[in-house]
């Protein structure tokens, strides 16, 4: 059963929660964050990309970078810019975006449940990328970015969350990228009692986003076992910060591709490969945004094309048949010879919260030669996966919108 627990959040004063609450750090590039910074001094990022407060020369990775990190939390705290709550709560997170709201259960997750399998990931993670936060956290002796979970709904918790809802926020405030933020505190003992009981009875908790910072979180929670030689793990150090979803409150949205070469084939050859594993018509529709599963559109020359994928490609398989697998292996890796979409440099990812547009325009600038649009992965599909111990081609989902850092910190 899943440990979900409350905790004692650090967290902005009421009236700098906008000015502190920043995106993920992995959003930006150095100059990026530089550049938020400098619009919003108080930004989160200071801390969460403390390469920012040095020159350029300074490597990302410098010891100074992750001591500036702890250096310039201990100062926003001792100037009472974070506030620390008495006793373990749970909190509400409520994000709106385009109209469209979900709210989710901010808590401490369980690093045993992670290994235990209880916390079930859908993706692998790179050691490279994972030692840049596991330094972060250790230094700083805190989780600053929550990790994006997903469960299957339960009636309790969903009525706990209406109650409270009902009351005041502490936060409520709109991004400057148009997300509406809110923050409630679970105060009360019975609330927060039912909360905990109703996590006991649920199995299975799923890694939506963040499967990187997961993956540092817990190994950071395992230095500490050592180091203080425990195993009971019951200790702070053994939880990491975790905002947990409903999966009826999310939406994924579609990640595509583009390309910038044929491989070396024409175009007209490179259809007729296409044609043997997928219908290819002109798209109804410009542009061609996939309406349902094993649809797909193919942008390239000014004219979009939609690819229906044909029955004797299907396996039954719930991840050979997921769109962008068909798509890796029938597609890119046999025509095109890309062969590992993670490494190859003539393959590029585009969110779909960029658009059809931005898919577009990557092709339209000549930087591309063609573009893929696919259909959004289902959240069922991903439990499916996750539950067969099995993962998702990279970049299979986008979430939106992105949970933001500053709001919660868990300490240890």
């Amino acid at each position: 059963m899943a440990d979900i627990r409350p905790f004692k959040a650090l967290r902005p004063r009421r009236d700098l929660a906008d000015k502190i609450a920043a995106l993920p750090y992995d959003v930006y590039d150095r100059q990026g964050a530089k550049a938020e910074i400098e619009k919003s001094p108080l930004s989160f990022l200071r801390i969460d990309r403390a390469e920012t407060n040095f020159p350029d020369e300074v490597d990302t990775y410098d010891d100074r970078v992750y001591l500036k990190a702890r250096e310039i939390l201990d100062e926003m705290i001792e100037k009472k810019e974070f506030i620390e709550d008495e006793s373990p709560l749970y909190y509400l997170y409520e994000l709106t975006m385009d109209g469209r709201s979900q709210t989710g259960v901010v808590a401490a997750a369980s690093a045993r449940d992670y290994g235990n399998n209880v916390i079930k990931k859908h993706e692998n993670t790179t050691e490279a990328k994972e030692q840049d936060r596991i330094r972060h956290v250790d230094v700083c002796s805190a989780q600053t970015g929550p990790i994006f979970l997903g469960f299957r709904g339960n009636k309790v918790i969903s009525e706990v969350m209406a109650k409270v809802k009902t009351g005041e926020p502490e936060y409520d405030f709109v991004s400057s990228d148009g997300v509406g933020h809110r923050v409630w505190l679970v105060s009360d003992e019975r609330d927060i009692a039912a909360i905990r009981g109703a996590f006991d009875s649920i199995g299975d908790i799923y890694i939506c986003d963040g499967h990187h910072r997961c993956a540092s979180a817990v190994k950071v929670c395992k230095m500490r076992r050592d180091e203080h030689k425990t195993s009971v793990g019951d200790e702070e150090y053994d939880y990491f910060l975790s905002v947990l979803f409903p999966a009826d409150e999310l939406k994924i949205l579609d990640y595509n591709r583009v390309v910038r070469d044929l491989n070396g084939l024409s175009e007209s050859r490179f259809m007729d490969r296409i044609r043997k594993k997928f219908d290819v018509e002109d798209a109804p529709f410009s542009p061609f945004k996939p309406e349902k599963k094993h649809e797909m559109g193919l942008y390239i020359s000014d004219k979009w094309y939609k690819l229906t994928v044909k029955e004797s490609v299907l396996t039954g398989d719930p991840v050979n048949d997921l769109d962008v697998s068909i798509l890796q292996n029938e597609l890119l890796s046999p025509i095109l010879n890309i062969e590992d979409p993670r490494t190859d440099k003539r393959i590029a990812f585009v969110g779909g919260i960029l658009g059809m547009e931005g898919l577009m325009d990557r092709v339209d600038s000549s930087e591309f030669i063609c573009a893929f649009s696919l259909y959004p992965t289902d959240i069922n599909d991903l439990f499916t996966v996750a539950d067969m111990g099995r993962l998702m081609p990279p970049k299979s989902t986008w979430f939106e919108p992105k949970l933001r850092s500053g709001l919660f910190i868990h300490r240890f």
